[in-house]
């Protein structure tokens, strides 16, 4: 602003200025939508998943570490999104499968093994076991799946396949994915019964009291598998949701 005076005399729009002032100032005061009137940060937008964790290296960059147990993150994860593209979750031309599962709902997948298993959707790796600490003498549950990867969808539902031969190189816990990249590939470790094949599970994250019994899925993917197979885009997470409403993260059977 200029000085208020010229040489030794007033300047004549001085009292104007003065009168303008205070306008001005209670201008600068109006609040914006969705920031406080006192200055301080904007509340951050509520989060669908409570555990915090460091921002994910892109898969590019990340640097695998081969882990003796299976490793697991926590991200923070915006709000679950509808409309992802999802995709059928082995890239091979002889799949099969069937509607039903043992004694809880999941999925195998056979094909042969080395043939690539894939994210479903775009996401989060969650856990990555890279070792087979399977025994039939030990627990018949926990090790259960031999080596596996466990991906949380942005769609808010997280992905289960297990018995690989290979988990890829870069996927590890809080790694970012996109649908159809490369995860593994199809094996038979774990309790596969010397098959090849992928169990596929599909089921809510339960973050914080997490546990094989869920992971290894509580709903049927038939419907879902058949309608990414046929290129079409059927989502599970309504169901998945509806499924954690009625029954919350229950506790191991």
């Amino acid at each position: 602003m200029p000085s208020p005076t010229i040489g030794r005399r007033a300047h004549p729009a001085y009292p104007i200025l003065l009168l303008l002032v205070p306008v001005l100032a209670a201008g600068c005061a109006t609040t914006r939508p969705g920031v406080p009137a006192d200055g301080a940060a904007p509340t951050p937008p509520a989060v669908w998943a409570t555990a915090e964790q460091p921002a994910a290296p892109s898969p590019s960059a990340a640097t695998p570490t081969p882990a003796s147990t299976p490793s697991s993150a926590g991200p923070s994860v915006t709000a679950p999104r509808t409309g992802l593209r999802h995709v059928f979750p082995v890239r091979a031309d002889d799949v099969d499968y069937h509607p039903t599962h043992g004694a809880y709902p999941a999925t195998d997948l056979f094909a042969d093994c080395g043939e690539p298993f894939v994210a479903v959707t775009d996401g989060t790796v969650l856990e990555v076991s890279r070792v087979d600490r399977y025994s039939k003498r030990g627990p018949q549950g926990p090790e259960n799946g031999g080596l596996s990867v466990s991906l949380l969808g942005d769609d808010g539902v997280r992905y289960y396949g297990s018995h690989l031969s290979v988990v890829s190189g870069g996927v590890d816990a809080g790694v970012r994915v996109r649908a159809g990249q490369q995860l593994g590939k199809v094996g038979r470790t774990g309790n596969a019964n010397n098959v090849c094949h992928v169990h596929f599970g599909i089921s809510p994250p339960c973050a914080g009291k997490d546990g094989w019994w869920i992971r290894r899925g509580v709903l049927w993917p038939a419907r879902y598998l058949d309608s990414w197979r046929r290129g079409g885009n059927r989502e599970p997470a309504a169901e998945v949701t509806a499924w954690q409403r009625k029954h919350g993260c229950p506790k191991a059977p």
